[in-house]
């Protein structure tokens, strides 16, 4: 593509600054897609169509590829000839066995339906079918007619015009002279669709912020986090109307997406620490952001030369032979899984991958297995976990949905989008969130000392923080989501920014890596990105990936730069070219930052794209939501997965309101409503009435009545033996690491629970019987004569009483419960919430006592070696101790390492605090399971006492970086 293609197309792709050198491409000839064409220049019918799909493995490197389109045009015909609109119009219409002459009832819009389907695809439509959501959403009267055709046609034609121009408020009004009238109903269905779900006239342009009401008329909505998915969502929901307050622990809006300024000397940059780079363009929200800002994006260049251990340069017929062998053993990786089925979701890709390698290893010389590990530190990084513990079934689950385009930076740090984002909306800072209590009421959220209530709330935390605990939900979440949330992995990547006085490595390339002289260190430092053409300044980004990301979070930051050093002193001083010394570093440490605790979601062994949907769920009959980046499963560990999750639970939360508005039900997706009674009853199960040996009872009535229902669940341990005819012996399988891993998946211990339906007096006279499990087996199949089943088995009569119990179960309301966090010191709000305003903080305190939070820390989380005196406000402990620090006498709580309060721990780990700190001392360090240096000036790191001490100017609180001065400069 010649690069001047790029300039004739503004509407379309302005904002990229760099040609593609080979994309599959699609060439709309006049003569095709506009017979009459357009004297307009912009028209995108007379333009050049790119569209390349990047593979999730290639994040690191982008490399031109002749990866296969097919997986996303699966439902396009034909690319070429004077049948091209003809052939899309038949296929849309191929499903209509009623009509005799369809043609004569397809509408005509304009003669561009093949470019309008193709940019719709960009949005995520298929080409020629509804979606489930539209579907759902019930767009047409019939699914698969000739009114869904022409649905589709008004639909795209809508999202292109305005993908025309991103900037401009698209009104109904402008398709009223071109959609015929008998389709007004059409038009008006396509068009509530795509602005509520978010499909156009989203983002920051002043024709969108001029829309948003003054005074909002719709329901509260406390979002929880200010990151790209809360941002979106708290716009998108002040579009509709709605009352919106975000309450945000850092001190920054952003979440993972932070834009560091970096100075020094007369030399300033932006440093993008956490998520850097646009994967795809087409299509991309942050992209449209970025058109509406009028921000020209930078193409990431292809070329990305190798180094050797010793910084020689790889040499490139070596680089691609061993590239070839590496994508290949991809491939088999790919056939091994299907041969395997279900089996190969509990197989890691680590195991497949390195019983294939050996296939190799005798024939690898060192460079080459250098080069070979450096992949797999790439792919690493892509999915942000150990190929280890990433699915063989499942870690590329997402790659069909890849945005086509480029891989870009923004000018400047992605910073500039959160700023934009984030103007003008509620946002209050510092807020750590604790408890989350969620009902038919309403919602409360409780940060620290403060209460703020709403009629929803959305829940936008990591999946890190979501896995650590640190948030209380009550009543607690569903089982299924909290197995969801356990299945999915939560990998790290880390970086490191240094700032120089000059740009020594050339402006050529954006990319360059480095190999390791190990398998274990493969991801140290093993790709540098050169930001010197977008950041404003001479600034190098080393990324750090894999079991290397982890061991980063305790090396000393001089370590690592000293390292980083090394490996470019390496590189081009024997070409001669000085390497200077950094003007500032910084380290980042995103596993133990206590916002994120990781950096971005993977699919790990056992787990599926489904824990996507389910962490997506919403919870409480629609009043608590859930978005982010992990609840995303078509575009999860990306931006614009979050960015895209917060548009679409403001849909969602748009949509529960007015259900309740007029007193409807909501109903829920009938791929849901399988599992429903199911999930119900395994979360009564976790408080059953009766609880002896392997049994566990419910009643359906809290009354004397013996004959009243009981279900019964017995739970057994055991080897579960399985078929291994499906798998046949083969010198591939002889690995030992995925034999150990088919063990698993055939003899772990699996608990199987088993049901049956008892009257309230089976169940007591069942408690009674003595001698173990075995002698209550024989009670239940001699003298009662019941049958143990399994969940299905219970058939469809269960459900009643499932119900019956739930409801009994949730007569008290969560409003209506005493909002005292165990020590006593908050008070009790009453039996309702109240759902008019999102109050701006309610401060609950009583006496004398404190409310403040001396030590702004998340619960249960190691932090130090020493002590830390805790306001009981923040924390939930029996009994309720009340001591004296210093002169002060406070409702804390001093707690020591391993201490116990009473007979119950904080948490799942003890809580400390480095030395030299003091009660009125506010902590902003780390907080993670591991150690790491955290800044006290005059006093020692963490528990580490030989750790070197940095002057605290060198931290970052925001989120948690770490800059070791150097050069006689004061690093901040």
């Amino acid at each position: 593509m010649d690069p001047s293609d790029n300039n004739n197309n503004p509407q379309f792709l302005p904002y990229i600054t760099s040609s593609n050198s080979l994309q599959f491409t699609i060439h709309l000839p006049n003569s095709i897609s506009n017979p009459n064409p357009s004297p307009n220049p912009n028209s995108i019918s007379d333009q050049l169509l790119s569209l390349s799909i990047p593979s999730k493995r290639r994040r690191g490197r982008p490399r031109n590829t002749t990866s296969s389109l097919n997986q996303v045009y699966d439902n396009f015909p034909n690319y070429n000839g004077n049948q091209l609109n003809s052939d899309i119009v038949r296929n849309l219409t191929a499903r209509t066995s009623t009509v005799t002459d369809a043609s004569d009832e397809i509408i005509v819009i304009n003669k561009e339906a093949t470019t309008e389907a193709l940019i719709a695809l960009t949005a995520g439509f298929p080409a020629d079918s509804l979606t489930d959501e539209e579907i759902e959403a019930g767009v047409v009267s019939v699914v698969g007619g000739i009114e869904q055709v022409n649905y589709i046609l008004i639909r795209n034609h809508i999202i292109t015009k305005w993908r025309e121009n991103v900037s401009t408020w698209i009104t109904k009004e402008m398709f009223v002279d071109v959609i015929p009238k008998h389709c007004s109903a059409l038009l008006d269905s396509a068009y509530n669709y795509v602005v509520s779900r978010g499909y156009i006239n989203f983002g920051v342009a002043p024709a969108v912020n001029g829309r948003i009401p003054a005074e909002p008329s719709k329901p509260s909505v406390i979002v929880i986090g200010a990151g790209l998915a809360g941002l979106a969502a708290a716009r998108q929901l002040m579009l509709f109307g709605f009352k919106v307050m975000v309450l945000e622990g850092r001190k920054r809006a952003g979440g993972r997406v932070y834009t560091k300024k970096m100075e020094g000397g007369n030399k300033v940059a932006a440093a993008d620490l956490g998520g850097s780079v646009l994967t795809g363009t087409l299509g991309n929200p942050l992209g449209l952001l970025a058109r509406q800002l009028s921000y020209t994006l930078h193409k990431v260049r292809d070329k990305c030369p190798l180094y050797r251990v010793d910084g020689k340069p790889v040499d490139q017929d070596l680089d691609h032979k061993v590239e070839v062998a590496y994508n290949l053993l991809l491939e088999k990786a790919s056939k091994l899984r299907q041969l395997m089925g279900e089996v190969s979701q509990d197989v890691s890709l680590g195991a497949a991958l390195e019983t294939f390698r050996q296939d190799y290893d005798d024939s690898m010389n060192e460079e080459e297995m250098g080069l070979f590990n450096w992949h797999l530190a790439n792919l690493e990084y892509a999915n942000a976990g150990l190929i280890s513990k990433l699915s063989l079934a499942f870690w590329d689950q997402d790659d069909p949905f890849d945005m086509g385009g480029d891989h870009c930076f923004l000018p400047g740090g992605n910073g500039k989008l959160v700023q934009a984002l984030a103007e003008n909306v509620p946002i209050l800072y510092e807020k750590i969130v604790y408890t989350i209590r969620y009902g038919t009421d309403g919602v409360q959220v409780v940060a620290g000392g403060q209460v703020f209530e709403g009629d929803m709330a959305l829940c936008t935390v990591p999946l890190g923080v979501l896995k650590g605990g640190s948030i209380k939900f009550i009543p607690e979440l569903p089982q299924r989501k909290l197995d969801g949330i356990k299945r999915l992995g939560f990998g790290l990547l880390n970086k490191v920014a240094m700032l120089f006085p000059y740009v020594f490595w050339g402006t050529d390339l954006d990319t360059f890596g480095h190999l390791t002289d190990s398998s274990s260190s493969r991801g140290e430092f093993f790709l540098f990105y050169s930001y010197a053409t977008v950041a404003g300044g001479p600034l190098l980004l080393v990324l750090v990936a894999g079991e290397a990301a982890h061991k980063f979070e305790t090396m000393p930051p001089t370590d690592a730069v000293t390292k980083v050093l090394q490996i470019l002193k390496g590189i081009y001083e024997p070409q001669g070219i000085e390497v200077p010394e950094p003007i500032q570093t910084v380290c980042t440490r995103w596993g133990s930052d206590p916002f994120s605790l990781g950096s971005y979601s993977n699919v790990a062994v056992g787990a599926s794209g489904d824990d996507y949907d389910i962490l997506a769920e919403s919870v409480g009959d629609g009043r608590l939501f859930f978005a982010g980046e992990a609840t995303n499963r078509r575009y999860p560990a990306t931006m614009h997965g979050a960015f895209l999750s917060g548009l679409r639970e403001a849909a969602n939360i748009a949509h529960h309101a007015k259900v309740r508005t007029t007193s409807s039900k909501v109903e829920k997706k009938p791929s849901k409503n399988a599992h429903s009674y199911a999930c119900v009853l395994d979360d009564l199960f976790r408080e059953p009435d009766l609880e002896f040996g392997s049994f566990s009872i419910i009643f359906a009535k809290k009354s004397s009545d013996p004959e009243s229902p009981a279900i019964l669940k017995v739970t057994f341990s055991g080897p579960q033996t399985r078929n291994h005819d499906g798998i046949k012996p083969d010198r591939h399988l002889s690995n030992k690491l995925l034999f150990q891993q088919l063990q698993s998946h055939f003899n772990n211990q699996h608990e199987l629970h088993v049901y049956t339906l008892l009257t309230k007096q089976q169940a007591l006279d069942l408690r009674e019987v003595r001698g173990g499990d075995e002698m209550r087996l024989n009670f239940l199949s001699e003298k009662l004569g019941v049958k143990l089943v399994g969940r299905k088995g219970l058939g469809p009569n269960i459900d009643s009483i499932i119900a019956s119990i739930k409801a009994e179960r949730g007569k008290r309301k969560p409003g209506s419960r005493s909002l005292t966090l165990k020590s006593g010191v908050m008070k009790s709000k009453g039996a309702t919430l109240k759902r008019k305003i999102v109050r701006k903080g309610k401060v609950v305190s009583g006496g004398n006592r404190t409310t403040s939070s001396p030590a702004a820390i998340s619960r249960n989380k190691a932090v130090g070696s020493s002590s830390i005196a805790i306001p009981l406000t923040n924390v939930d402990l029996e009994p309720k101790p009340v001591c004296t620090i210093g002169s002060v006498a406070s409702p804390s709580l001093n707690i020591g390492v391993n201490d116990n309060v009473g007979s119950k721990s904080v948490g799942s780990s003890s809580v400390y605090l480095l030395p030299n700190a003091s009660i009125g001392d506010k902590f902003e360090g780390n907080i993670g399971s591991s150690t790491t240096p955290i800044v006290n000036a005059g006093g020692q790191t963490g528990s580490n006492s030989n750790a070197p001490s940095y002057p605290r100017s060198t931290y970052d609180d925001s989120t948690n970086t770490y800059a070791p001065p150097s050069s006689g400069n004061s690093a901040n």
